[in-house]
């Protein structure tokens, strides 16, 4: 099917204020302005909704972020679909942002059958190396199974030993500088559990039939760097990915179990559910070693945050204020949507433990869950007042269809996280 867009409204006949009209096998889209692209978005899946698969972007009224946010409205899960985009003199930066989308989308996805911890390792360095025509700027090495433990990564071996299929941690270098020694700009640590039933803290089934999406962090962080990378990031940038399958076995970690991290932290073990902040610490440890301008990690790590903003946000929690604003003026040009939750030095009063130095779970009768989060994830990194970011990512994942978005992985963040480190490394 053609399709056009227009800045006249529609016909009487099809309805007051009609979004798309029809004539033949031609649909108009009747868009407010030019930048409206959520009118373009709804009407891509109004006509998914109708059975159409197939589109032709037609007519010279298209720009890159109409195509965009025609392609984000038509894509579900099941990728049976095939548009036809106009000729734009950002071809690249949309085919780009398409590649990385689909990745995060995709892997996000996929069951967790298919996705395990290793293979999610792997997959996400084969990403990133093709990204880049320079193959010698990508170094990378997966630890896994009882090596995570014999290195001192006890966070993530505690979590994923449980399991059949082995934990991983991927530890990737981007350095297109040439040089061994050259600064980082940033280390990016994503949590990738591939699934989580919540161990013995199980899940009730209708909380876990999404659960293969708990490594929704781990895509986002990896898509955006390689948006970064496709876009021109010409500074050093370490990726840590923290991934593990939480399950029950007699091998798996209980509640009382301690963990002694290599930095000397202990943690008690509260809740078997709250396994996403044991594995990130381990990757927030290596990613403080780096001394990079900036750390990000990302997680889909409460259900506290997305009772907070739903679906429709990523939450952000930190300390430092610039930081903070310059993720949101990078969200602002991508047109993502971020907001921003409280994290302040009373937090980490609010995870204690009497067997540890701190606990896994809020320690108050009525604790801000995204925020006792954030605090434990604080104690793994040494200056977690500045140059630290925190990313809840409630808007990864949708377990029904809106206006908006189909069923399953949005991609939303990937290039406000791509803008940002081109910003800064511009800086």
């Amino acid at each position: 099917m053609q399709i056009y867009i227009s800045s006249q409204p529609a016909d009487d006949v099809w309805g007051q204020n009609a979004l798309i009209s029809f004539t033949n096998n031609v649909a108009t889209v009747h868009v407010k302005c030019q930048n409206d692209r959520l009118s373009l978005q709804k009407a891509a899946r109004k006509l998914r909704g109708q059975g159409i698969k197939s589109a032709q972007l037609t007519g010279n009224n298209w720009t890159l972020e109409q195509c965009w946010a025609f392609y984000q409205g038509f894509y579900t899960p099941k990728q049976d679909f095939e548009i036809e985009f106009p000729e734009l003199e950002e071809n690249d930066e949309l085919l780009a942002r398409i590649q990385c989308g689909d990745f995060v989308r995709e892997i996000i996805n996929l069951p967790s059958s298919t996705i395990t911890p290793e293979a999610l390792a792997h997959r996400a360095a084969e990403f990133i190396l093709g990204q880049t025509e320079d193959k010698s700027a990508v170094s990378f090495h997966i630890i896994s199974r009882e090596n995570l433990h014999e290195r001192g990564y006890h966070g993530i071996w505690e979590v994923g030993k449980g399991s059949a299929n082995s934990p991983a941690l991927l530890q990737l270098d981007f350095n297109p500088t040439g040089n061994p020694n050259a600064p980082v700009l940033a280390s990016l640590v994503g949590k990738g559990i591939t699934f989580d039933s919540g161990g013995y803290s199980i899940k009730p089934s209708n909380t876990m039939d999404s659960m293969r999406a708990d490594m929704g962090g781990a895509a986002l962080v990896t898509g955006a760097l390689g948006l970064a990378i496709a876009r021109g990031l010409n500074q050093r940038v370490k990726l840590y990915l923290c991934c593990a399958e939480n399950m029950v076995s007699s091998k798996a970690f209980k509640l009382g179990d301690i963990i002694q991290y290599r930095n000397g932290v202990s943690a008690e073990i509260l809740n078997t559910d709250a396994e996403g902040r044991l594995v990130l610490a381990d990757g927030l440890i290596d990613a403080d070693k780096d001394n990079a301008q900036f750390i990000i990690d990302c997680a889909t790590l409460t259900g506290a945050a997305k009772i907070a903003v739903g679906n429709d946000y990523h939450s952000v929690l930190s300390m430092d204020d610039q930081l903070v604003a310059d993720l949101f003026a990078s969200a602002k040009e991508e047109q993502e949507p971020f907001w921003r939750l409280p994290f302040e030095e009373l937090h980490r009063g609010q995870i204690s433990s009497g067997f540890a130095d701190i606990s896994n779970t809020g320690s108050v009768p009525v604790g801000a869950g995204a925020s006792t989060a954030t605090a434990f994830l604080s104690y793994f990194v040494k200056n977690y007042q500045q140059h630290w970011l925190h990313i809840d990512c409630s808007a990864t994942f949708r377990k029904s269809a809106n206006e908006l978005w189909a069923v399953g992985a949005t991609g939303l963040g990937v290039q406000t996280l791509a803008n940002l480190l081109l910003t800064k490394a511009g800086e």
